[in-house]
Parts: C-alpha cells; structure tokens; sequence
C-alpha cells in the first residue's frame, strides 16, 4: 500500500523535477541507443544489456526479467526499500517537502535511519567540542587528513563512557531495543548488569568514528578505530553487524561519493581500510573504496558492474597465500573484471603511500601491472625456476590462478607463457592443469556438490522457463503485429482465444472493442493513456508492448515486407501445439487416477479423448513441416 496520506500532488512534483535517465545514470553505466538509453540489468545477470530507459516516457523497462516502471519503483527495488522510503529519497533530491508523518506510520526502516544520522551528528558534535575530541581531530591531522575531509566524510568521536549515545537517543524518542536493532548497542552480559541497569551499553566507545553511507549519502553503519597507543579491546576495528539497513556483504565504503568518478574514468580502486579511501580521495582520486577489511563479495561485483568492468587493487596480493581477498579477485575474474594490480612498498598502504608523496602514489597507480603479469612477477621472485622443485611450486600457484580464466583464449596465453618461462612443453601444463581440475572436482563429488548434477537440476528447469518464454513471446509478437495495424486482428478468429493466456485473451478483447490504437507508437501510447479505469492487466501487457516496440523500432522500413498473415497463422500455430500439450498432460493424470478407482467406462472416455488430442498435435506438426 502506497503512503497513506500523500498526495497524487506531491509524487508528481517529484516525477515533474526528477529526469528518469539522471536518476538511474546515478547508479548504472547508461548507454545510449537511439532517443533511449541501454544498461546490463542491475536486477539479473546478463551479458547483453536488455535494461532500456525511455526518457519521452520517463519510465524503464528490462526485456529480460520484465521488470520495469517509475522512477519510484527502480530506487525501491535497487536499493531494497519500501514505498516511503523510496519517497523520502527521491524527494530530497527534487527539493520537494514533504509533510511530516504520524509517528506512529513511520516505518521500521525509516527508523533506523533517524536514529543513524541522530548518531551520527552525536559523533560529530564530540569530534568537534569535547575535549578528547579535539585530541582526536589533532591525530587525524597528523595522519594527514584534512579538515575539509573530516567534515565531508563526516568522522566523528565515541566518548568512552558505557551509555552516552544510547541515553542521548533515548532522549531523543527512541527505546533501547530500537538503537541496539540499528546495531549502535548491545545487550549486556549477567556480568554486566549491575553496571548497565537499563540491560544495554553501546557498541562503540572511546573511538574514532567512521559513518558508514548508502548511494545516497544516508547513514546506514559505522566503522570505529581505536586510538593509536592507547588500550585496544579484542581489535583496531569494529564494526556495525548486519542490520536491516547495513549489510557488509553488498556496502562499498565510500560509493556514495566515487561512483560519479568510476564511471567517468571508468575503472575503480579497491583499497582496505577507511583512512585509505578519505586521503586517497583527497589526493585527487576520487574512483577509490575500501572493502573494510572483508573478501569481495558476489554482490559487490554486480554492484560495481553498473558502473566498470575495470578494478585496480592497492592491498596487500600475496599470490602464495589463500587470502579472503585472493579468492575475491579470482571470482572478480569469473565475472570478466579487467584486473589489475597497484603494486604498493613493503609494509605500507595506500594512506601511507599518498600521506608521503602524492606524486608516488599517482606513478604506482599509473604503473599498475595486469594482474595475471602480477602473480607471474610474484610467483617467480618466489621460486626458483632453474630448479625442478621451484618449476613444480611456480607451475601449481600459477595454474591454481589460470584455472579460473573464463576465457580460453587468456586462459591458452598464460599456459604458454608458463611453459616458455619455466621451460617446459606446453603439453605438460595443460596436463598439470587437467589433474588440478579433476581434484577439485573430486573434492566436490566427495562434499556433495558435485557440478554436473547441480547442472542437470537446472538444465531440467531451465526447460520449463524456455517453454513458458516462448509461449509469451509468440503472444507479444502478434500482440506487436496487431498494434500495427488493428486491422490484423480480423485474421485472430474468436475459436483461437481459447489457447491464449488469459491477460491475452482480455487484452485482445479490449482491442476488438476499441478498434482504435492506430499504427503509430506514439497513438497506441495516447489511448494506452485513456484505458485508467480499465482492467490494470490489460494496461500492462499494452504499455509492456509499446515499449518493446520503441525498444526493437518495430515500425521501421525493413518491417514492411512481413506477410503479416503468415506471421500470425504461425504463432497461433505455435501456440495451438503448447495448448495441445497442456491438454495431453492433464488428460495423462486423469486417466492414472481413474485407473486407480478401476472406473472403465471413465479410462475408456479419457483415452478416446488423449488419441483425438494425440492426432490433432500430429496433424499440427506436419502443417508445421509444410
């Protein structure tokens, strides 16, 4: 249900002020494509973009998961958000107010963003006023931040008392449970309880403290540092655990404000740690994000894959080792990310790098080795390869990486740059690469998950998704043909509904009692406009229709040769076979469950009808041939 007391007046005026392709060229890499703009889905994976923008009718549509709408709709669904959640958003960039709501319909979610930034400000304010806080803005200065950076980035300070930003927020109208939900307290420990009568005491204390944002600079999390030299409890770090705004899994630090910069440079810096991102951002790259110390994710990849299919690492990439982050790069290169690698000094990280010499920094980036000519320099200053056993150590750490090359053309390269290098025919490494493969798979048989029946399971229901596809692509084509000219639709006889689905079947009824969607897009589009207060289906299979028209220009000059009545006697030929299909199958479970009851007369009914189906397919099938 949409927002209760918001008025059609206001969701227009942010449609009015918002342009469809600003808001998501803000989030995916757009192309144009004629007076419309194409993306590879940010909703499903694929290799060929299928998203269309349509900036006449400010709307968007993917032709391959058929998802598809309103500004409104591509921000809830991209960034996994209710209805007036996608409204505050959107209405903060159009500068359109919106009236405050009952507490009591806010919802769970806006919730937890109150109480993020209220958190947040508390920071800020220690950062700024408090004594410790001024120790600390000195330390950052040191580390070579600057104060435009403090305040752009929004770091703060978490005094070291046990409840000081819970009892502010409590203050502030939000209960206990509430803030240890946006993951900014914790319940205590038996142990503690003396000392925290209330049964909770923050997260995070007596450190520096890094928000951490969503795409649209909103607080979502934090990121907390101990002070250098003073007393750390358990780690340097910590972190906000998953909430229901903050997942670790799908956040990029810093995105917020480099996804403008990776696109228009088109390749991004993946870096570790938070003061990493802020001084290299200050140095004038502005393309770069910290993963915040975990592996790179799936989920991260499709994110970054809406902007560049270009990633340059700066952490540590130690090829011999089995690293979270190795294992990241090689899913990365599974996704065909172009990979390279910014090779840093011994012991030191970017903020180092950058806080001592920014020319440095701008020469390793410039530098930056392919990754596959990375792990060869790596894996050869390791070993010895004028030695057997420094060959046998090269060759596995090298093939354990050239296995995951999806493409066998690279994949054929570094085997022969192996054998070159190591002296060895190239035979030998494809078969060393063979005995590494068939371990794996071996290991997998062993822990249950062995490919090739998981690739039966889905080849199986892939099947049944292909035959569903089809049935509805042939009924959009001759809905497409009808659109042409609805004159076409005398040649659909009223006997042929009865295999059609039944929005098709209301769509085309609609039709015949119009008569009247023209022959051009933009007439189809006006009457599509008019059909309000009928039947919703119908509007969008017509407004779906109309869109993949404008999207494959279907009224173009090549299209006027079509024997458009061969055309449609072949889809409802088509869709005559899926029918007959169907009918057989139902026919098959009803005659199993008479014969079960032995009820003769019943099984001799349902046979006579399966063989009149039966020859009625077969006769199809060779008009078909013909």
């Amino acid at each position: 249900m949409m927002y209760e007391n918001m008025e059609d007046s206001t969701i227009e005026k942010i449609k009015e002020k918002i342009d469809i392709v600003d808001l998501v060229g803000g989030y995916i890499k757009l192309q144009k494509a004629g007076i419309n703009y194409k993306a590879l889905c940010p909703f499903h994976s694929e290799k060929t973009g299928s998203f269309f923008v349509f900036p006449s009718r400010q709307n968007w549509h993917c032709f391959g998961c058929s998802e598809g709408s309103s500004i409104f709709d591509f921000v809830m669904k991209i960034e996994g958000i209710e209805f007036i959640d996608a409204l505050k958003i959107l209405a903060k960039k159009a500068g359109v107010e919106i009236k405050r709501q009952d507490p009591k319909i806010t919802t769970e979610r806006q919730r937890l963003y109150e109480i993020c930034e209220i958190a947040c400000c508390f920071f800020e304010k220690q950062l700024q006023a408090a004594k410790k806080g001024q120790e600390v803005e000195i330390y950052l200065n040191k580390r070579g931040l600057s104060k435009e950076s403090i305040r752009k980035w929004r770091l703060g300070y978490a005094p070291d008392k046990w409840q000081a930003l819970s009892d502010f927020l409590v203050s502030q109208g939000y209960n206990r449970e509430e803030i240890a939900n946006a993951g900014l307290a914790v319940k205590a420990l038996d142990n503690k309880q003396q000392t925290m009568n209330s049964g909770h005491y923050d997260r995070f204390r007596a450190r520096i403290m890094f928000p951490i944002f969503d795409l649209n600079s909103q607080v979502i999390g934090f990121g907390g540092r101990v002070l250098e030299g003073e007393k750390e409890e358990g780690v340097k770090y910590i972190n906000t655990p998953n909430t229901l705004l903050y997942d670790k899994s799908r956040i990029l630090y810093g995105l917020n404000f480099a996804k403008t910069e990776i696109r228009k440079k088109d390749f991004v810096i993946l870096t570790e740690g938070y003061f990493d991102v802020i001084l290299v951002h200050q140095a004038g790259f502005e393309n770069t994000l910290a993963l915040s110390g975990t592996a790179l994710s799936a989920e991260q990849m499709k994110i970054l894959k809406r902007y560049t299919s270009n990633i340059y690492t700066a952490f540590d990439m130690d090829i011999a080792g089995d690293a979270a982050t190795i294992k990241g790069i090689g899913l990365a290169q599974k996704e065909d990310f172009n990979i390279k690698v910014i090779s840093l000094p011994k012991g030191a990280d970017p903020a180092d790098v950058v806080a001592e010499d920014f020319k440095k920094w701008e020469g390793l980036v410039e530098s930056a080795q392919d990754v596959f000519d990375f792990y060869f320099q790596s894996a050869f200053s390791k070993f010895d390869n004028n030695k057997p056993e420094g060959k046998k150590e090269i060759a596995n750490v090298l093939l354990s990486k050239i296995k995951e090359v999806p493409n066998k053309i690279l994949q054929a390269h570094w085997i022969q740059l192996l054998a070159n290098k190591i002296k060895v025919g190239e035979e030998i490494i494809w078969e060393e690469l063979k005995k590494i493969i068939k371990k794996e798979e071996a290991k997998m048989v062993f822990s249950g998950t062995e490919k090739r029946g998981e690739g039966q399971t889905e080849k199986k229901e892939e099947t049944k998704e292909e035959a569903k596809n089809r049935k509805e692509l042939l009924e959009e084509k001759i809905l497409f043909l009808v659109l042409k000219n609805p004159e076409n639709l005398k040649l659909l006889e009223q006997d042929f509904f009865s295999i059609f689905s039944p929005q098709m079947k209301l769509t085309l009824d609609f039709l015949k009692q119009k008569q009247g969607l023209g022959k051009q897009e933009k007439q189809a589009g006006e009457n599509l406009g008019e059909m309000e207060k009928d039947d919703k289906d119908i509007k969008k299979i017509l407004d779906k229709a109309i869109l993949m028209i404008e999207k494959e220009s279907y009224f173009n000059e090549e299209q006027k040769e079509i024997d458009i009545e061969k055309e449609i006697a072949f889809c409802v030929q088509e869709l005559k076979r899926f029918d007959l299909k169907n009918k057989l199958e139902v026919l098959s479970r009803k005659i199993q469950e008479a014969e079960g009851s032995k009820e003769e007369e019943e099984i001799k009914n349902l046979i006579e009808k399966f063989n009149q189906i039966t020859k009625e397919l077969r006769d199809c099938a060779i008009e078909r041939k013909a």
